[in-house]
């Protein structure tokens, strides 16, 4: 288990991630990738991404162990800019930081030689890593960027509801069930037993979407405190594939599709209908089954169902939060209401996906 110890000032310093950190996700998807598990969350992806890849599984390997530690530079402050300010920030890193974190491989002594080189201060393997990085990014992780973006910024959502609702207590006792809020100490799930004093660093939480299992943290308590932990996966409300098109909304009100590059707030109604715009409308910033009847103004049955038939279409993730039902919009949903089509792949139909679970963090536990 791990202990993550708070003060107050601790507390006021708690924080979530704007965005989904470019790095975090590269590694922890390179732990899903190696599973031979079938599933549909990440067995679509796992067969694309295998395909897309030239080698770089290979060179990655000995630095990203199948379960257990990964050193912590692979993972720099600056991911969640990007990946170009992570790439950046990971050369800048000093050759004793790299030298030492490697040492901590459980096969450091067998690591090839350009890694070992690494460890040495060399530039040339230094470049070869990132040029390695950037190269599995680009092809396991950047095509499917929006789509992870949606399920973490629905994330978001719920914990900043939470937040409003119950200030920071909230905030961490609406976490994960791998997560137990039990002040001033939140507990984790963790391969390993294990004290993190905050020491009035505050506590970075970062939703991720590749995260399974237990969450995951520094190895170094002296660096910045992070918690990265898994989104819930969603038993529907996936976008749908490419090639695909949204179900035509049915009912009163729905009418043809308007003309490519009319403007959307005059013919949103046109396409899905006024009431079902309206809807669409409403869900962007979050909202449960009866505030978005409040706001739309129709009884809880029929949000409840104009919500269910835009789910169906793939414009509207739907989350069980607690007692309530929180809903968000896909990427195809927030394309919709831009007036754009969506260009992200997705990981499966919402057909494919298993019942909502609570994730959590698995053989990738980190020491």
């Amino acid at each position: 288990m791990l202990r993550v110890h708070f003060s107050e000032l601790d507390l006021a310093r708690l924080r979530m991630a704007v965005r989904p950190d470019a790095l975090w996700e590269t590694v922890l998807s390179f732990h899903r990738l190696r599973e031979n598990r079938a599933e549909s969350v990440y067995g679509k992806w796992r067969s694309e991404a295998r395909n897309r890849l030239n080698g770089e599984a290979r060179l990655l390997a000995p630095l990203i162990p199948s379960r257990g530690y990964f050193p912590d530079f692979l993972t720099p402050a600056e991911g969640v800019i990007g990946c170009d300010a992570a790439m950046s920030a990971l050369r800048a890193i000093p050759g004793e930081r790299l030298n030492a974190e490697l040492a901590g491989l459980p096969a450091a002594r067998a690591l090839p030689g350009w890694i070992r080189d690494l460890g040495e201060g060399e530039r040339k393997p230094l470049d070869r890593l990132i040029s390695t990085l950037r190269a599995y990014h680009q092809a396991a992780v950047a095509p499917y960027w929006a789509h992870i973006q949606a399920r973490i910024e629905a994330d978001r959502v719920a914990r900043g509801r939470a937040l409003l609702d119950g200030g920071a207590d909230g905030l961490l006792a609406s976490l994960p069930a791998t997560m137990r809020w039990r002040a001033p100490v939140l507990e984790v799930d963790y391969p390993v037993d294990r004290d993190l004093r905050l020491r009035g660093r505050g506590l970075l939480l970062l939703p991720s979407f590749f995260c399974r299992g237990t969450p995951v943290t520094f190895r170094n308590p002296d660096l910045t405190p992070v918690l990265v932990y898994p989104v819930e996966h969603a038993p529907c409300g996936l976008p749908l594939r490419p090639g695909q098109r949204p179900a035509r909304a049915s009912g009163p009100g729905a009418g043809a599709a308007s003309a490519p590059g009319a403007g959307p707030a005059r013919t949103l109604g046109k396409l899905v209908g006024q009431t079902r715009s309206a809807v669409l409308l409403e869900v962007r910033g979050g909202c449960t089954t009866s505030e978005l009847a409040r706001r739309v103004g129709v009884s809880l049955a029929s949000a409840s169902q104009h919500a269910s038939v835009l789910r169906e279409a793939g414009l509207v993730h739907t989350l069980r939060q607690g007692s309530a039902v929180l809903h968000t919009l896909t990427p195809l949903g927030a394309a919709l209401l831009r007036g754009g089509a969506p260009g992200e792949r997705v990981f499966g139909s919402p057909a494919q996906l298993p019942p909502v679970a609570a994730s959590g963090r698995g053989p990738s536990g980190r020491g």
